[in-house]
Protein backbone atom coordinates (compact mmCIF):
# COMPACT_ATOMS: atom_id res chain seq x y z
CA UNK A 1 0.00 0.00 0.00
CA UNK A 2 2.79 2.43 0.91
CA UNK A 3 4.53 1.69 -2.42
CA UNK A 4 1.35 2.55 -4.34
CA UNK A 5 0.98 5.84 -2.47
CA UNK A 6 4.62 6.73 -3.10
CA UNK A 7 4.30 5.94 -6.81
CA UNK A 8 1.15 8.06 -7.00
CA UNK A 9 2.87 10.98 -5.25
CA UNK A 10 5.85 10.73 -7.61
CA UNK A 11 3.57 10.69 -10.64
CA UNK A 12 1.63 13.74 -9.48
CA UNK A 13 4.85 15.58 -8.64
CA UNK A 14 6.45 14.77 -12.01
CA UNK A 15 3.38 16.01 -13.89
CA UNK A 16 3.36 19.26 -11.93
CA UNK A 17 7.03 19.83 -12.81
CA UNK A 18 6.42 19.06 -16.48
CA UNK A 19 3.57 21.55 -16.65
CA UNK A 20 5.57 24.48 -15.28
CA UNK A 21 5.59 27.52 -17.53
CA UNK A 22 8.84 28.24 -19.40
CA UNK A 23 10.94 31.10 -18.01
CA UNK A 24 13.85 32.95 -19.60
CA UNK A 25 16.21 35.70 -18.49
CA UNK A 26 17.77 37.50 -21.43
CA UNK A 27 21.24 38.98 -21.01
CA UNK A 28 20.88 41.89 -23.45
CA UNK A 29 24.14 43.67 -24.29
CA UNK A 30 23.96 44.24 -28.05
CA UNK A 31 23.83 47.71 -29.51
CA UNK A 32 23.26 46.28 -32.99
CA UNK A 33 19.79 47.34 -34.13
CA UNK A 34 19.34 44.42 -36.53
CA UNK A 35 20.14 41.83 -33.82
CA UNK A 36 17.97 43.70 -31.32
CA UNK A 37 14.97 43.67 -33.63
CA UNK A 38 15.42 40.06 -34.74
CA UNK A 39 16.21 38.38 -31.44
CA UNK A 40 14.30 40.53 -28.97
CA UNK A 41 11.51 42.47 -30.66
CA UNK A 42 10.54 39.58 -32.97
CA UNK A 43 11.96 36.64 -31.05
CA UNK A 44 9.99 37.09 -27.84
CA UNK A 45 6.53 37.32 -29.48
CA UNK A 46 7.29 34.35 -31.75
CA UNK A 47 8.43 32.25 -28.79
CA UNK A 48 5.51 33.37 -26.63
CA UNK A 49 3.04 32.35 -29.35
CA UNK A 50 4.74 28.97 -29.69
CA UNK A 51 4.28 28.30 -25.98
CA UNK A 52 0.77 29.74 -26.00
CA UNK A 53 -0.17 27.10 -28.58
CA UNK A 54 1.04 24.53 -26.03
CA UNK A 55 -1.13 26.19 -23.36
CA UNK A 56 1.93 27.58 -21.58
CA UNK A 57 2.73 31.13 -20.57
CA UNK A 58 6.30 32.22 -21.37
CA UNK A 59 7.77 34.45 -18.70
CA UNK A 60 10.63 36.71 -19.80
CA UNK A 61 12.94 39.10 -17.96
CA UNK A 62 15.40 41.22 -19.94
CA UNK A 63 18.54 42.41 -18.15
CA UNK A 64 19.81 45.51 -19.98
CA UNK A 65 23.44 46.58 -19.95
CA UNK A 66 26.47 46.99 -22.22
CA UNK A 67 25.58 48.67 -25.51
CA UNK A 68 21.83 47.95 -25.15
CA UNK A 69 20.99 50.96 -22.97
CA UNK A 70 20.24 53.09 -26.01
CA UNK A 71 17.13 51.12 -26.98
CA UNK A 72 15.37 52.01 -23.70
CA UNK A 73 15.80 55.79 -23.63
CA UNK A 74 12.77 57.92 -24.47
CA UNK A 75 14.61 61.25 -24.38
CA UNK A 76 17.50 60.63 -26.76
CA UNK A 77 18.32 64.34 -27.07
CA UNK A 78 19.42 64.37 -23.42
CA UNK A 79 21.44 61.17 -23.62
CA UNK A 80 24.80 59.96 -24.89
CA UNK A 81 22.96 58.64 -27.97
CA UNK A 82 21.65 61.97 -29.30
CA UNK A 83 23.79 61.68 -32.48
CA UNK A 84 22.83 58.08 -33.35
CA UNK A 85 20.84 58.68 -36.55
CA UNK A 86 19.81 55.04 -37.01
CA UNK A 87 18.46 54.96 -33.48
CA UNK A 88 16.61 58.26 -33.90
CA UNK A 89 14.97 56.98 -37.11
CA UNK A 90 13.79 53.77 -35.42
CA UNK A 91 12.93 55.08 -31.96
CA UNK A 92 9.14 55.24 -32.35
CA UNK A 93 8.97 51.67 -33.66
CA UNK A 94 11.29 50.44 -30.90
CA UNK A 95 9.27 52.17 -28.19
CA UNK A 96 6.01 50.80 -29.56
CA UNK A 97 7.27 47.22 -29.73
CA UNK A 98 8.93 47.33 -26.30
CA UNK A 99 5.77 48.74 -24.76
CA UNK A 100 3.76 46.01 -26.48
CA UNK A 101 6.07 43.33 -25.05
CA UNK A 102 5.71 44.75 -21.55
CA UNK A 103 1.94 45.19 -21.75
CA UNK A 104 0.81 42.15 -23.75
CA UNK A 105 3.44 39.56 -22.85
CA UNK A 106 4.35 40.73 -19.34
CA UNK A 107 8.03 41.08 -20.21
CA UNK A 108 10.04 42.70 -17.42
CA UNK A 109 12.83 45.06 -18.43
CA UNK A 110 15.52 45.59 -15.80
CA UNK A 111 18.44 47.95 -16.38
CA UNK A 112 21.87 47.91 -14.74
CA UNK A 113 22.07 51.09 -12.68
CA UNK A 114 25.82 50.81 -12.19
CA UNK A 115 26.46 50.94 -15.94
CA UNK A 116 23.96 53.77 -16.37
CA UNK A 117 25.99 55.90 -14.01
CA UNK A 118 29.16 55.11 -15.95
CA UNK A 119 27.48 56.17 -19.20
CA UNK A 120 25.87 59.21 -17.54
CA UNK A 121 22.33 58.12 -18.36
CA UNK A 122 19.69 59.94 -16.33
CA UNK A 123 16.96 57.57 -15.04
CA UNK A 124 14.37 60.23 -15.97
CA UNK A 125 15.16 59.64 -19.66
CA UNK A 126 14.06 55.97 -19.58
CA UNK A 127 10.76 54.48 -20.67
CA UNK A 128 8.40 54.05 -17.72
CA UNK A 129 8.33 50.24 -18.05
CA UNK A 130 12.07 49.95 -17.31
CA UNK A 131 13.03 49.01 -13.73
CA UNK A 132 16.46 49.72 -12.27
CA UNK A 133 18.55 47.05 -10.58
CA UNK A 134 21.90 47.59 -8.80
CA UNK A 135 23.85 45.77 -11.51
CA UNK A 136 23.40 43.20 -14.26
CA UNK A 137 25.31 40.47 -12.42
CA UNK A 138 22.86 40.55 -9.51
CA UNK A 139 19.87 40.48 -11.86
CA UNK A 140 21.18 37.55 -13.87
CA UNK A 141 22.09 35.52 -10.79
CA UNK A 142 18.78 36.20 -9.03
CA UNK A 143 16.62 35.20 -12.00
CA UNK A 144 18.67 32.11 -12.81
CA UNK A 145 18.39 31.02 -9.19
CA UNK A 146 14.61 31.25 -9.63
CA UNK A 147 14.79 28.74 -12.48
CA UNK A 148 14.94 31.11 -15.46
CA UNK A 149 16.91 29.83 -18.45
CA UNK A 150 19.83 32.05 -19.49
CA UNK A 151 19.58 33.49 -23.02
CA UNK A 152 22.37 35.81 -24.23
CA UNK A 153 21.80 38.45 -26.91
CA UNK A 154 25.23 39.97 -27.52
Amino acid sequence: MIKKVLVLILLVFSFSIAEENPKAVINLTTGDLKKFKMYLLSGIPNSAEYYKNQLKDLKVVVIIHGDAYKFFIKDLQNSPYKDDKELLENQKEIESKLSYLATNYGVKFQMCEQGMKGKKIDPKTLYNFVELIPNAFIGLVDWQNKGYAYIPIH
